[in-house]
């Protein structure tokens, strides 16, 4: 029925991607339209598998294929198919997608972070790569419960990412022995920063999640100069001198030309496990006002909770431990969210880029 299946397909120009603002037809998410009688198929292909908006999308299809006349009922099937900018060619072969995880002071769980995002995101179907370059503390290891492992090598001498809960992963924590010091001046941290970019056999991944040290130094300012990157994610907690040092990151990854693709409120609220009564700890809410007055995206708040550190100090990061828990669904929507802001970028790029340039306006120093 060639007249039905052009209506279908009218009625699909008229579904927006929530997060774009564009229609699904012209985004080239429609990769199927199959009708049998008044029995309609659709297969759409999502730009991240970590979609954070998929279900709308699902509702917006029916409600708005179900009204064409002669249609009997709607059946929607989803694929992904993370899609890369022309601005990320030339980074690490095969990786789509270098996501730094950043914080201005150590000490808000950013490491934590960095690891159930990147394990949710390989939960929703993600290829994921987690590199650790926080040189001077690397936890990823202990996290991730991989302490005293050690990566193979390829023919080539290149480091083998050593797969755990759906991720790969490589830090520096692997090659040095946990209770030494690193002592080393700058040009030799940023000699190990490309040594990790350049001989370590990634793969096909559509996300490598960079966890940073604290700070704005040689680390950080050898990653952005040396390939290029989707954006950045800072952490911090709720108080407000954690908010006042994360301000330093943005300022940093804006001097850089790094876009902010979001902030995260960790340690956000505390709800005790007896009376269930929630104590503000270090604050709430702080993040989330710094995003809306710095004009860069919220992802999410996660709990302050003994679940979240018995699950790490384990090597079985909370998203995997507790599934179903309160704090895994924190971190997943914090995960979809970035997910969804990184498919902004190459999809709506210009507007994204207008808003990352208001907020660089707010760190010029007056004239």
């Amino acid at each position: 029925m060639p007249d039905l299946r052009g209506a279908v397909m009218a009625a699909l120009q008229t579904v927006n991607d929530p997060e774009l603002n564009r229609d699904l037809v012209s985004l080239n998410m429609v990769k199927g339209v199959n009708v049998d009688g008044g029995a309609v198929a659709i297969e759409i292909e999502l730009t991240t598998p970590a979609c954070p908006l998929k279900a709308q999308i699902e509702k917006d299809v029916a409600t708005k294929v179900g009204a064409v006349p002669g249609v009997s009922s709607v059946r929607v099937k989803f694929g992904a198919q993370v899609r890369v900018s022309a601005a990320a060619q030339g980074g690490i072969p095969g990786v789509k997608h270098i996501v730094a995880v950043a914080s201005g002071k150590g000490g808000v769980g950013k490491s934590t972070v960095a690891a159930n995002i990147a394990i949710s995101l390989a939960m929703e179907g993600a290829k994921v790569g987690l590199l650790d370059l926080d040189l001077m503390g690397p936890s990823i290891p202990l996290i991730m419960g991989l302490h005293g492992q050690w990566p193979e090598a390829d023919p080539q001498g290149r480091a083998i990412p050593i797969e755990r809960l759906g991720v790969g992963v490589i830090s520096f924590g692997f090659f040095q022995p946990a209770q030494d010091a690193l002592v080393v001046r700058g040009p030799i941290l940023s000699g190990y920063v490309k040594k990790f970019l350049q001989d370590v056999v990634w793969g096909e991944r559509d996300y490598l999640i960079v966890d940073l040290p604290p700070g704005t130094g040689d680390i950080q300012l050898s990653l952005c100069q040396s390939i290029p990157m989707s954006g950045a994610v800072v952490v911090t907690t709720p108080q407000d001198v954690a908010l006042l040092v994360a301000t330093k990151a943005i300022s940093m990854f804006n001097q850089l030309k790094v876009s902010i693709l979001g902030m995260v409120e960790n340690m956000s609220s505390f709800e005790c496990p007896h009376c269930h009564k929630h104590t503000d700890i270090f604050g709430h809410g702080g993040a989330r006002e710094a995003a809306t007055r710095l004009k860069i995206p919220f992802l999410g708040e996660i709990p302050l909770d003994a679940a979240i550190r018995h699950a790490e100090n384990d090597g079985v990061p909370v998203v995997k431990a507790i599934p179903d828990g309160a704090q895994a669904k924190a971190f997943r929507e914090a995960a979809r969210n970035l997910a969804g802001r990184v498919s902004m970028r190459v999809l709506g790029g210009d507007d994204l880029d207008r808003v990352m340039a208001k907020a660089r306006t707010l760190f010029r120093a007056p004239a």
